[in-house]
């Protein structure tokens, strides 16, 4: 086996400089398990980042439903296959009845793309509105909506203030009015609202209780869709319901997911409302070569049936509670934290300065996150300054990995103060 440096240059001369690494000593996993990474010498790392892995790195049901299938077939949608259609089933029984069609997909951007590529064949507009610093995908159409790339924003792009709790509570409502009515001035027509659910990139905000209602109904009076981006959020990371939107008592129009759908394995898909599908399907042809293949949904249709049996959902909930709250009472001791938030298994704690003025504590946030890291723990920063501390645990997380990564983060927050 290569040594980390030979590996580091073989990979630099070979990828060339488009990939990027976490962590100042980067990291290399050879095997997974649970919660767990290993790396090449051996040594294991609780694993508080990596929410693709949902149901826990390399679980059993999902490695053998894969390689089951892959052992029988593996080919395209535009032959009949019972996997795409069972999982279809099992699948929108978490949605509700309004929801009731699924295209599959391979990534969250490939989802995003199509949900995107729907609202403007069905609304007629063009202009799509995403917070300051979303991030929903990679390919041309939605990297451009993903102010968080540092790409140039196009003229159908629209940016308004995330929910944030924190600095300006109940402001991002008045920023999506001011941009709806600034595009009825203008003779625009809104296509869509893509929201997150729990705004990962923005900083790890939720909407109040009531206000994605709001949203939703603002978007549509406007004439444009309400698009919920679950690609984080969803999967019932959240605990106390299966998806983000839920929390807020809203039915989207169209809802994508990816990241942990497959545990590992890249699937992912939109699901919207029948009439939507129908209309575009008249009007525009969709396939995608890999998107629904027998493998990825029975990968998939793996993930749900260990979140229902192991009650993962239950566990989120229970674990998350804990975690935030013994967070919090590392608040009381540790200044540098300024704010706690998130839901379920899905938590930012937010790095500051200085707690009257709120001063983001960048520099900080990446010494803490190395500093875990070297201590065999791993997270990562979000946040438009990149000071706030990203925790998104596999779901089977537990107390015992709570009271672990509690104790790990505390000598890590000492040594800083």
């Amino acid at each position: 086996m290569s040594s980390d440096s030979e590996l580091l240059a073989q990979r630099e001369r070979l990828l060339g400089g488009g990939y990027r690494l976490f962590y100042q000593r980067p990291l290399h996993p050879v095997r997974g398990e649970g919660v767990w990474l290993f790396d090449a010498e051996g040594r294991r790392y609780l694993d508080m980042y990596n929410n693709v892995a949902s149901v826990g790195h390399c679980h059993p049901a999902v490695v053998e439903a894969i390689a089951q299938q892959a052992a029988q077939l593996n080919t395209h949608t535009r032959y009949l296959h019972e996997a795409i259609v069972e999982y279809a089933q099992t699948l929108l029984q978490e949605f509700p009845p309004e929801l009731g069609n699924l295209t599959m997909t391979c990534s969250g951007s490939e989802a995003n793309d199509l949900a995107l590529r729907i609202a403007r064949e069905i609304t007629g507009g063009t202009v799509a509105i995403v917070t300051r610093w979303a991030y929903h995908g990679v390919t041309s159409a939605i990297s451009a909506l993903s102010p968080s790339l540092g790409i140039t924003l196009g003229d159908p792009v629209r940016t308004i203030d995330a929910p944030d709790s924190y600095r300006q509570p109940g402001q991002w409502l008045n920023s999506l009015r001011q941009v709806l009515d600034a595009l009825q001035q203008a003779g625009q027509r809104p296509a869509a609202l893509l929201m997150d659910t729990i705004y990962s990139s923005d900083g790890v905000f939720s909407p109040l209780p009531g206000e994605m209602q709001q949203a939703a109904a603002l978007i549509r009076a406007a004439g444009g869709l309400f698009i919920a981006d679950e690609v984080q959020a969803g999967f019932a990371r959240t605990g106390s319901h299966f998806w983000g939107f839920a929390r807020h008592g809203v039915v989207p129009d169209i809802v994508t997911m990816g990241k942990p759908m497959g545990n590992g394995h890249p699937v992912a898909g939109v699901v919207g409302r029948p009439a939507l599908f129908s209309e575009f399907g008249q009007r525009q042809r969709y396939f995608n070569t890999f998107g629904g293949n027998p493998v990825s949904c029975r990968a998939a249709q793996a993930v749900l049936q260990v979140i229902r049996n192991e009650k993962l959902q239950q566990n989120a909930e229970s674990s998350g509670e804990k975690l935030r709250h013994g967070l919090r009472q590392l608040a009381e001791r540790y200044p540098l934290i300024g704010d706690v938030r998130g839901a379920g298994l899905f938590i930012g704690v937010e790095l500051v300065t200085d707690r009257a003025q709120k001063t983001p504590a960048t520099l900080l946030a990446a010494q803490a996150v190395n500093l875990l890291r070297e201590r065999g723990v791993l997270i990562s920063t979000t946040g438009p300054q990149a000071n706030i501390l990203k925790i998104r645990p596999p779901l089977v997380f537990n107390q015992q990995h709570c009271s672990l990564f509690l104790e790990t983060l505390e000598g890590v927050l000492a040594t800083l103060h």
